[in-house]
């Protein structure tokens, strides 16, 4: 198992929310932060959509958010449990960048990119879900041997493509598809560093993988 390494993630703007406004680059006019750099005020739905300034929207990941790599994936995981793909891909992304080593960035990159996926699950693309669901699988599976901070890719991979498949035949489900980053009876079995399942104080733990 490869011990588990703290990175500290900072948060920033994602591309996605970018493309959802569809502004492009330059715009004099767009919303920036304090640091002068993109990132649009307007407020947002669960599924990551702008929504009328005077909408109340959904609670944003906020930009200065500070996360080791084992918060950056329970905090993920609660997102998607509350069906907040988008906010979780945000987190995900944010580790994607921070980190150093190259295998670690496309570990993160592909773990993001499942989140889109479920983003574009919950949006109504399932054409979008079922590529980036895929696209992910195929950037974790290659680093399932050595997988950083002991995460099961090769079963993740496993789960993700079979949903990508179950969209594919038989279109989007009524409800948002579930994606276990950490599976918790894993955790349990030793095959998993079980600090990822260990819930934050204050927050109560998840339930049992399958």
């Amino acid at each position: 198992m490869v011990p588990l390494r703290h990175v500290t993630v900072l948060v920033r703007p994602t591309r996605l929310a970018d493309m959802a406004d569809g502004d492009a680059g330059g715009r004099p006019d767009r919303d920036r932060d304090a640091r002068g750099r993109a990132r649009s005020s307007r407020p947002r739905d669960a599924a990551g959509r702008p929504l009328p300034r005077d909408a109340a929207g959904v609670a944003r990941v906020p930009e200065d958010l500070v996360l080791t790599s084992a918060q950056t994936l329970q905090t993920a995981q609660r997102l998607l449990d509350t069906d907040r793909p988008f906010a979780a891909h945000e987190v995900l992304e944010a580790a994607w960048k921070a980190a150093d080593h190259p295998a670690e960035r496309a570990v993160w990159q592909g773990l993001a990119q499942l989140a889109v996926g479920l983003t574009h699950a919950q949006r109504g693309n399932p054409l979008g879900a079922a590529a980036l669901l895929r696209r992910g699988a195929e950037r974790i599976t290659s680093h399932a041997p050595t997988p950083p901070h002991g995460l099961a890719l090769g079963w993740l991979a496993t789960r993700a493509v079979a949903l990508a498949e179950s969209i594919e035949r038989d279109g989007l489900p009524t409800r948002l598809p579930r994606l276990e980053l950490i599976n918790l009876g894993l955790a349990d079995r030793g095959l998993v560093d079980p600090g990822l399942a260990d819930p934050e104080p204050g927050n109560p733990g998840r339930p049992g993988g399958q």
